[in-house]
């Protein structure tokens, strides 16, 4: 009898540990190791995704860099950034097909009756998300220094590099869960997946200029989140490269826009169970 009371005190301790913040940081990291796994049995997966940006940057690239008029004829800087951007975006926006994936597999139900607060199921994944983009910017820096392109390779440019990389994958991956939590079968989500990724790889800042976009695109362009996560790449990436806005407000645009997407990730991803 005696043992009692100090065995509820140590569950209540526990309980009060696993929801402080060094537990919710666990959660987090839980969600994100078990995504990560999947990928270390299936390596495969970074090398095709390598192949996107290496024919981007091989071809359309050296074919525009022709085109003296564009970026000051260093289009082959000016596109790098761009298209690191863009395999990152295109890797995350089918991120959700994974949590479809899970339903049909019994995984998510798992998840959705663990402790776990929902935000930690979503920062996780968003967090694994961040992690496969990293590979991205190795394959993206490798082809780049490959084609001599002005690569800053400062720590601190890498560091600032790799947050922007791992922010807009983690943007891009919520988006996607959220789209998938609203069509709930992937043949829908393939579908809604393509119509949107060009769309807003497009009306970006990627393969050029802001300054020579119309009107309409300029004030489409301005409220796109990849608009900003291009323009942070470009002045942290390259030497001598500048930002349009500032690394601040690209920095925050992404940190708000994420921080949006994952409280209403939160809040319907348990209605994929029902």
């Amino acid at each position: 009898m005696s043992d009692k009371p100090a065995a509820v005190s140590r569950a209540i301790a526990e309980e009060r540990r696993a929801s402080g913040p060094a537990g919710y940081a666990t959660q987090i990291y839980a969600v994100a190791a078990a995504e990560l796994r999947k990928l270390r049995h299936d390596p495969t997966e970074l090398l095709t995704r390598a192949l996107q940006p290496a024919i981007w940057l091989l071809l359309f690239g050296q074919v525009m860099a022709q085109i003296r008029g564009i970026a000051n004829g260093r289009y082959l800087d000016f596109l790098a950034p761009g298209i690191l951007a863009q395999s990152v975006l295109f890797a995350a926006i089918f991120y959700g097909i994974a949590a479809i994936w899970e339903r049909d597999l019994g995984v998510l139900h798992r998840y959705m009756v663990s402790p776990a607060p929902r935000t930690a199921l979503v920062l996780g994944k968003a967090f694994s998300s961040g992690a496969r983009g990293l590979s991205q910017g190795v394959v993206i820096y490798a082809l780049a220094a490959v084609l001599g392109i002005a690569l800053d390779l400062h720590p601190l440019s890498l560091v600032g590099v790799a947050g922007f990389i791992a922010l807009g994958s983690a943007l891009f991956s919520t988006f996607s869960l959220i789209i998938a939590c609203i069509v709930r079968t992937r043949e829908r989500f393939m579908g809604i997946g393509q119509v949107l990724t060009m769309p807003i790889f497009f009306a970006s800042n990627a393969i050029y200029p802001i300054d020579l976009m119309p009107d309409w695109l300029k004030a489409i362009s301005s409220a796109n989140p990849l608009t900003y996560e291009v323009d942070g790449l470009r002045d942290l990436m390259l030497q001598g490269g500048t930002s349009r806005y500032g690394l601040g407000v690209d920095c925050a645009v992404l940190l708000l826009t994420t921080a949006v997407l994952v409280l209403i990730a939160a809040r319907i991803y348990p209605r994929m169970t029902a």
